[in-house]
């Protein structure tokens, strides 16, 4: 029942993960041209996209998205716990990370 369950949570927060990182995705493109004005850059690692654009790009998405699923990880998690009465594979007491 235990590996069950282990399936189960890494499918569930899998899934939490990539939603959230869809939907931040979608934002930050939207954010991203409306205060620049133009569209986010395809390829950051194309010579034509200026290094601080770039730059910035990289950070703003990076940051925004591993916050994004972070959250839904968590909510996830939290919805296991109440579903199950216990704590996901990995986040119980005692598990090692």
């Amino acid at each position: 029942m235990a590996e069950d369950s282990s399936k189960i949570w890494t499918a569930f927060s899998l899934v939490s993960a990539l939603g959230a990182a869809a939907v931040a995705r979608k934002a930050i493109d939207k954010g991203w041209k409306v205060s620049t004005g133009k569209n986010p850059p395809e390829n950051p690692a194309d010579p034509d996209v200026g290094v601080g654009e770039a730059v910035a790009w990289a950070a703003v998405t990076g940051a925004i998205i591993a916050l994004a699923r972070m959250f839904a990880q968590r909510r996830a998690a939290d919805y296991y716990t109440r579903s199950t009465g216990h704590r996901p594979p990995g986040l119980r007491a005692g598990d090692q990370a």
